[in-house]
């Protein structure tokens, strides 16, 4: 069986560090959306009509805007081409309101212009999910049964941890696309550089979730290659 010891120990080696950085990630993005959610856009639009007014000019008025509940629950849904945005971003006209909503009209882009990676992210998806759910139950099947268990455990989740490095590009390019579009007049240039802030916060956790994901593979290789020695 696997020693206590090697269990700790690897969690501590791999997973810790990553840990500490996702918690300073979140803290980082809690600390923008409540700073940018006190500074008004200079237009008073709120995150919908943000939303709306982007998605329509580019053609995209068959996307449908609607209220979801929760903070920071904003998501485009590829499957039903509708765009949800939490309470504050909905009806907000904050510069994190606007940065939000755009950061989410920004999927819809890529959704429509078929955005590679976001296709391959959204076909990795339902293995990501399966993969980082069952993950333990397989190794300790692999420990108890077979090793055949145990590199089935580890290909699942390797697909989550490609789900997570393929959702990098997918976030970055979103914000940029968002950028360009309140370049475009939806905010003044001064503003710009506040919405910046906001979405580079934002994607500091996409960032953490990576690192964590990859630390959590290289601890279950870790404990995995201890076993079978």
């Amino acid at each position: 069986m696997l020693s206590y010891t090697g269990y700790y120990s690897s969690w501590y080696i791999f997973v810790l560090p990553a840990i500490l950085f996702a918690s300073y990630a979140q803290m980082k993005v809690n600390s923008a959306y409540k700073k940018y959610s006190k500074m008004p856009s200079n237009t008073g639009l709120t995150g919908a009509q943000v939303a709306r007014y982007i998605l329509d000019k580019n053609g995209l008025s068959q996307v449908k805007i609607e209220q979801v509940r929760g903070v920071l629950t904003d998501h485009y849904d590829p499957r039903t081409r509708i765009l949800r945005l939490s309470p504050e971003v909905y009806s907000g006209s904050s510069i994190a309101s606007v940065s939000v909503a755009s950061h989410e009209v920004g999927h819809a882009i890529q959704h429509n212009d078929g955005y590679f990676p976001l296709i391959l992210r959204n076909t990795i998806a339902p293995i990501a999910m399966f993969g980082s759910n069952l993950v333990w139950i397989f190794i300790i099947l692999g420990f108890i049964i077979s090793p055949f268990f145990i590199d089935l455990g580890i290909a699942l989740f390797i697909a989550a941890v490609l789900f997570q490095i393929v959702t990098l590009p997918v976030e970055f390019n979103a914000s940029n696309r968002a950028l360009e579009q309140l370049e475009n007049g939806v905010i003044s240039r001064d503003q710009i550089v506040h919405a910046k802030s906001m979405l580079r916060a934002a994607a500091l956790t996409y960032v953490a979730a990576t690192l964590v994901a990859i630390s959590e593979l290289l601890r279950l290789l870790a404990i995995t290659d201890n076993r079978r020695r």
